[in-house]
């Protein structure tokens, strides 16, 4: 017998505060279906209303897609989830407490699903410690209204760890590419694999409907068994999609490079322009190392990768994104997580897992305010909600971090040339603050453990010592005084053998990050 059904009938099966959990990624593995169908039930009937609704990822196009569909007061009570940005309408709702918010770590809730399918009691991690998640600092709480504490502070063994207890999810929201009628299901056409598996494997172990979207159905026994990724007997029904609502990424509707199906010849990547962004870029790339496995932030990061290629040195690197590729050549923003010509794909939760344990040798982030402390905050500014995403995963566990970012935002305008960096017109807003409105990164806690971390800016490279930010370089052109202390709402320790930054970074040809690694490799620094 067939499961499937229609997305108007399997929007009936959502009652009335049922946890809901959505798979996805952007736009990759969402059942859109469904939340198009969920929205038009609680428009025309306000049922099924007070839901909570869990994920882990961005989940939408940024615009109208995704959980954009579920940002009507009423229709969610709770949500806990890893990013808001992605789905406007979504962060609203937070924005104006009209529900709980819960905001934790992406990697976190990719491995909660597998503790609730196990009947397990919880995740137990160091990840989040000291961030606004520890529930010392603001619990993960991001809207006024929500109070309930569900993360905990534990000891064990004479260590203190987060504990993020599980509970029963009622409904399950995925996507694959083709079922059969007895609900297999594949996703060979999906860019990733993300956590559908064991999000099916929670909702079934706690008694409730895993409702999956596909593009077409196949007749019973005609899968090949090793491209299921999802068994039947974890599927209850299957709801076909438009087109239109099976979009790969944010914007792609469907680009084989990104699932595997075929390597495409990829073009040589097109010289940076020679401005602040490209200065910070390859100041950043001077960190990399023989054989680095690498993962990079969206914007300024992104460009790391386009450094290497310049300077010839991408054969030296191994980038990853916390998605699940590994290999290849990271996309865009607007296919952000998925890669070109990846060599391998992992499941969402199992790349956390590697990136928990120490796997990045080096992680380049984007830079948004920091304070005296070392602290990072992406997450929340002012009412403005963003969502920390896999920032706290990565951050905690590579063992290098870089935070690469201008140094002042909002209409910064500067020269580069001939060996220097002239300031035009400084930016309107500060970002080395006093004392960052949220802590997603904490300073403290990397300290603490002994973590490398550098601030890497057009204009100036601070290092984290001991709990503070030391400036450690200083580029040429610049004033101390006007350029760098008066633009910062704090002193920082000033290094007593403070360099001027390489001025080749601000020449249009630059050369020398080849030279970089190979002295690194004979000095045996790396590894």
């Amino acid at each position: 017998m067939s499961k499937v059904i229609s997305s108007k009938e399997a929007a009936k099966l959502i009652k009335d505060g049922d946890t809901v959990a959505f798979s996805g990624f952007g736009l990759s593995c969402v059942n859109e279906e469904m939340a198009i169908a969920v929205e038009e039930r609680y428009l025309a009937e306000q049922a099924p209303k007070d839901l909570t609704v869990i994920h882990a990822s961005a989940l939408g196009d940024r615009r109208e897609k995704g959980m954009s569909h579920w940002g009507h007061e009423g229709l969610i009570k709770r949500w806990i989830g890893g990013i808001a940005i992605a789905s406007p309408k979504l962060a609203k709702l937070i924005e104006e407490d009209k529900c709980e918010a819960y905001n934790l770590p992406q990697g976190v809730i990719t491995q909660l699903y597998r503790e609730i399918a196990a009947k397990r009691p919880g995740v137990i991690t160091k990840i989040g410690m000291g961030t606004f998640v520890d529930p010392r600092v603001e619990g993960a709480k991001m809207s006024a209204s929500t109070t309930e504490d569900i993360v905990k502070v534990i000891e064990l063994e004479g260590e203190e760890w987060l504990f993020y207890p599980t509970f029963p999810i009622q409904v399950a929201l995925i996507r694959g590419t083709v079922a059969d009628e007895a609900g297999n299901l594949t996703l060979e056409k999906e860019g990733l694999h993300m956590e559908v598996l064991p999000i099916a494997q929670a909702v079934r172990n706690s008694g409730g409907i895993v409702i999956a979207q596909v593009e077409q159905v196949a007749k019973n026994g005609t899968l090949n068994p090793k491209d299921v990724r999802v068994p039947g007997i974890l599927i209850d029904h299957l709801v076909v999609s438009q087109p239109e609502n099976h979009f790969q990424t944010e914007n792609t509707q469907y680009n084989p490079a990104f699932s595997g199906a075929v390597k495409v010849p990829l073009e040589s990547v097109p010289a940076l322009p020679l401005d602040d962004r490209k200065v910070i870029a390859r100041r950043s790339a001077m960190e990399l190392e023989p054989a680095t496995i690498l993962n990079l932030g969206v914007g300024i990061p992104v460009n790391v990768s386009t450094v290497a290629a310049e300077e010839g040195i991408s054969d030296e690197l191994i980038l990853t994104t916390e998605a699940g590729s590994v290999g290849g050549v990271p996309a865009g923003l607007a296919d952000f997580g998925h890669a070109y010509n990846s060599e391998a794909i992992v499941d969402h939760h199992a790349q956390f897992d590697f990136y928990d344990g120490g796997g990045l040798d080096l992680s380049v982030l984007g830079l948004a305010q920091t304070d005296a402390s070392g602290n990072v905050n992406v997450s929340k500014f002012g009412s403005r909600v963003a969502g920390c995403g896999g920032f706290i995963n990565i951050s905690q566990s590579a063992k290098k971090l870089v935070f690469a970012g201008t140094f002042t935002a909002g209409g910064l305008k500067t020269q580069v040339a001939d060996g220097k960096l002239t300031i035009l017109q400084e930016g309107k807003a500060k970002k080395f603050i006093q004392q960052v409105e949220q802590i997603t990164f904490s300073g403290s806690y990397a300290s603490e453990r002994g973590q490398t971390v550098l601030y890497v800016t057009e204009r100036a490279v601070f290092e984290l010592e001991n709990g503070e930010l030391v400036l450690t370089e200083i580029a040429p052109g610049i004033d101390l005084q006007k350029d760098i202390l008066d633009q910062m709402d704090f002193t920082p320790k000033i290094a007593q053998d403070l360099q001027l930054m390489d001025a080749g970074l601000f020449h249009e040809k630059w050369g020398g990050l080849r030279e970089i690694i190979q002295d690194k490799q004979k000095a045996g620094v790396f590894g």
